[in-house]
Order: structure tokens, then sequence, then C-alpha cells
């Protein structure tokens, strides 16, 4: 087994994190690694999940949403057409670390002979992947929480 583990600390709540996160409509507009996903977020929903390699082929796999934890955890796990080759399940956590800040704990967990056969290469191609994600998934949600607030603010102002 092979663990990718990646973490990042964001400007946001759970919720304002979490609504990205799971609004799979939209990764085409943020996210330079997964460039869509169809199907919707819910536990035992199968996805498809089209995903830009370090190589930049894009390819699509399959995976089934296995934990669907509101504003805390979101898990799909998926598998290759050769059963036992590679497993792989992705896990999204949210830690909230004050009252504006939530660490998002981001990992990838590989499993089978390929996991075996692939090794140190396997994480090297993987985390830099996650992490450019991270980058992104941060800088999209911190402009969510910032439109939020500035919404919030004007409607103090006007009094609406």
């Amino acid at each position: 087994m092979k663990e990718v583990k990646t973490e990042i600390e964001i400007h946001s709540s759970p919720a304002t994190a979490w609504r990205v996160l799971t609004d799979f409509s939209s990764y085409g507009e943020w996210n330079p690694v997964i460039v869509k996903i169809t199907g919707e977020a819910r536990s035992g929903e199968r996805l498809e999940i089209s995903l830009r390699t370090s190589r930049g082929r894009v390819r699509t796999y399959r995976p089934v949403i296995t934990k669907f934890e509101e504003n805390h955890e979101l898990r799909w796990k998926g598998s290759s057409s050769i059963p036992g080759f590679l497993n792989g399940e992705r896990i999204f956590t949210f830690y909230r670390t004050t009252k504006d800040h939530i660490r998002l704990l981001h990992l990838e967990i590989f499993s089978g002979l390929g996991a075996f056969l692939a090794g140190r290469q396997l994480v090297k191609d993987v985390k830099p992947s996650l992490q450019q994600m991270n980058v992104a998934f941060k800088k999209r949600v911190e402009q969510e929480t910032k439109a939020g607030n500035t919404s919030r603010s004007k409607a103090k102002t006007t009094g609406k």
C-alpha cells in the first residue's frame, strides 16, 4: 500500500469549502488536475472523473463515493480494469483550526500489485498533482469566502 498525503491551510469555514468541493460541475473552471466530474455528490454514487496526468494526458476513471460526511469528509474509491492490480482511494477531510480557518487533509491511498510495482514513482508522480490541486482549491475557496463576506457586509450596511 502507498499513501500520498498533502495538507493546506485555508481561510474559510468548512461549509464554504464543502460547497466548492462538492460542486462537481464547476471543477473545469478552477481545477488544473481534475478537469471534469460527472455525477452527484452523495454516498454510493458512481462518478466519472476526467483527470489530467502529470504528463498532460487526460484519463477517465469511474470511482464510487464511499463516504460523504457533510462539511467534514468526502472519499471515493476506484480500481483498474484488472481486478486487484491498482486500487485508489481519494480522501478529502476538513479540520477547523481556528474560527476562520480550516486545514484540508488531501490524500490518495493506493493498493494492489500496481502500487507495489510502481512504488516510489507512484508517489513522485501523484504528490505534485495533489499539491497543485490544493493550491487551486484554496484560491477558489478563499475567493468564495471573500465574496460571501463582501455580500454580508453590504447587507449589514444597507440593512438588507
